[in-house]
C-alpha cells in the first residue's frame, strides 16, 4: 500500500470512527429516554468528522464523497447555531471552520503530488458506479437538507422520523457503491454498515412517538 493510501485510509477509518461514536452517543441517550434525542456533542462531532472527511474525499479522489462532505460541514454549523451552540466556541475555532473549506479546495485546486483536483477529474470510476454513488450520496444528503428544513420551521435543532428513513435507504446505496467501487472503499463499508443499525432502531424509537391518528410526515 502506498503512503498516500495508507493516509487516506487512517484519515477515512477515523472520520467513520467518530461518525460512529455520535451515532452510539444519539442512540445511547435516545435508549435511556426512549424517545429519539439530538445531544448538541452530536453536531460537533459531526463537524469534526465532515472536517476529516473532505480530507478523505480529496486523497481518494472521489467526486461524490468530497461534495456530499462539503454539503454537509454547512449544515451542521448551522444545526450548532439553531441549538446556540456555535456562539459558545471560541472565535479561533469558529474562524477556522469557516476557512477550511475554502482552504482546501483552493489547495485542492492548486494540485499536490498527493491530490488535485486535475487527478479527480480524470478518476477511473466506471460511470453506471458513479451515478449510483451520486445517487447515495443525494439521499444520504437530502436527509440534513430536510432535517435543516424542518429544524428551521420549528426554530430548533431535531431529528424527525423521515430523516432517519431517507437515512437507510441512502446509507443503503451508498453500501452498494462502497462494494462496487475499485478498489473497493473499506472506510465507506464500515461506517454505513453500522450506520444501518442505528438508523433501523431510530425508525422504531420515532414511531413510537407519534400520536394514534397523526401522519408519520408531520413528525
Amino acid at each position: 500500500m502506498r503512503n498516500s493510501e495508507a493516509l487516506a485510509l487512517g484519515i477515512g477509518l477515523l472520520a467513520q470512527g467518530l461518525f460512529s461514536s455520535r451515532l452510539v452517543l444519539q442512540w445511547v441517550q435516545s435508549e435511556r429516554a426512549r424517545r429519539v434525542l439530538v445531544p448538541t456533542l452530536f453536531w460537533q462531532i459531526s463537524l469534526v468528522s465532515a472536517f476529516l472527511m473532505i480530507a478523505y474525499g480529496m486523497l481518494r479522489h472521489d467526486p461524490v464523497i468530497l461534495t456530499a462532505q462539503l454539503i454537509s460541514y454547512v449544515i451542521y454549523i448551522r444545526n450548532l447555531q439553531l441549538l446556540g451552540e456555535w456562539e459558545r466556541l471560541p472565535v479561533a475555532f469558529r474562524l477556522g471552520a469557516y476557512a477550511f473549506p475554502l482552504l482546501a479546495m483552493g489547495w485542492f485546486v492548486v494540485g499536490t503530488p498527493l491530490f488535485s483536483l486535475r487527478a479527480m477529474l480524470s478518476h477511473r470510476i466506471p460511470h453506471g458506479v458513479l451515478v449510483l454513488g451520486a445517487v447515495g450520496q443525494f439521499v444520504f444528503l437530502l436527509r440534513f437538507v430536510y432535517q435543516w428544513l424542518y429544524s428551521e420551521r420549528k426554530g430548533e435543532s431535531v431529528l424527525p422520523l423521515g430523516f432517519w428513513v431517507v437515512s437507510l435507504v441512502g446509507s443503503g446505496l451508498i453500501l452498494a457503491y462502497a462494494a462496487l467501487r475499485r478498489p473497493v472503499d473499506v472506510v465507506l463499508l464500515v461506517g454505513h454498515a453500522f450506520g444501518l443499525l442505528t438508523y433501523t432502531r431510530n425508525i422504531v424509537l420515532g414511531w413510537r412517538e407519534i400520536p394514534p391518528g397523526r401522519s408519520p410526515a408531520a413528525s
